[in-house]
């Protein structure tokens, strides 16, 4: 039999009461019952008090399914998460980081897909899913850049609007200066910039990384997760289930392997040698940073100067922003979209 909720059990103390009140009412004034069912009201109320109350349960964050799409583009088996129509005639890109992939975005891409805009997040090469394909290859946020570049040409997308977290950030920022033609929108989430990375943990991380090699999946997978859970400013089920999402892919065989390269990969001079260029970009811009991210809030502060961009930042908020806070997320999202909307309109010529 189940175990009575604390809700239910307050409710049965009342009834209690209020049976041994009434029983104390009906009861002869001065006879002792009277006196005793009195007191079994009481009781039963001061049982009723006790109970601790019920817990406030919030609604789960809306999530869209996993839709993955995989093709095979210069040579690379590329995967990618997609939602909505390639007909549409706005098209998002959602870029992840280290140690994570596309589900990154699930709550992001629910609040801001719609009829019209088509969702995709695509996964770096050598992360989640595409771990073995990276181990042989470049995958610095450099090289990632260019990845990109060849799946969007594969897919057809013309002109997008690109939304980076963590290294994501950097390849959007690389694809925003080096093809400014694809790119119609920008949204940085606390991401990589000039030279505000690698922090400290991930510096000291790749220091070890040839340990890291050697190290059972099992417990390298264990050690992402406590890693993701410290990063993000809520501990609840859905940060739990996050950790557990994103470190489930370092479990595999090729898991240790894979974060060290990753661990490798990383050089800020992906970011340094394009920040000079990044007031050159002119789209519509948003950034998006917590204020206790261990990449520094000055970095988010000279990205909004830079890209004449408005700052959102997101008070006590950690680095997982996209999963703890995706409704700030997808707020900046759908003000791009609205915007770039706008650019375009004015930008057509007259006919």
């Amino acid at each position: 039999m189940a175990k009575r909720t604390a809700s239910s059990r307050r409710t049965t103390h009342v009834l209690l009461a209020g049976a041994a009140a009434a029983a104390a009412l009906l009861l002869p004034r001065r006879g002792p019952w009277r006196l005793v069912a009195g007191a079994a009201a009481a009781a039963e109320l001061l049982r009723a008090w006790r109970q601790p109350p019920a817990p406030i349960i919030a609604a789960h964050p809306a999530a869209l399914p996993e839709t993955i799409r995989t093709a095979r583009i210069n040579g690379i088996n590329m995967r990618w998460e997609e939602h909505g129509m390639p007909e549409a005639h706005d098209a998002v890109v959602f870029l992840h980081g280290l140690p994570t992939g596309p589900r990154l975005w699930r709550y992001v891409m629910a609040q801001v897909m719609r009829p019209g805009v088509r969702c995709l997040a695509w996964e770096m090469v050598g992360y989640a899913g595409s771990m073995r394909e990276g181990l042989e290859r470049n995958i610095s946020v450099a090289r990632q850049a260019e990845y990109l570049r060849f799946w969007l040409e594969h897919l057809g997308i013309e002109r997008a609007i690109f939304v980076g977290h963590d290294l994501g950030g950097g390849v959007a920022q690389r694809v925003a200066v080096l093809y400014p033609e694809v790119c119609a929108g920008l949204v940085l989430v606390d991401c990589v910039a000039y030279d505000n990375w690698p922090v400290a943990p991930v510096a000291a991380a790749r220091k070890v990384s040839g340990v890291i090699e050697k190290t059972p999946a099992e417990l390298v997978a264990k050690a992402v997760k406590r890693g993701i859970k410290a990063l993000g400013d809520k501990d609840d089920p859905v940060r739990r289930t996050s950790a557990r999402l994103h470190a489930a892919p370092y479990a595999r065989p090729e898991g240790p392997a894979a974060l060290a390269h990753q661990l490798r990969s990383v050089n800020n001079l992906d970011t340094l040698n394009i920040a000079s260029q990044l007031p050159d970009v002119r789209v519509p811009a948003r950034v998006v940073w917590g204020e206790d991210d261990l990449l520094s809030l000055d970095s988010g502060e000279q990205l909004a100067a830079d890209l004449r961009a408005r700052l959102l930042c997101v008070a006590h908020g950690r680095h997982y922003t996209p999963e703890d806070h995706p409704g700030t997320v997808a707020r900046a999202v759908n003000q791009v979209l609205t915007e770039a909307h706008y650019a375009t309109a004015v930008a057509r010529p007259f006919r």
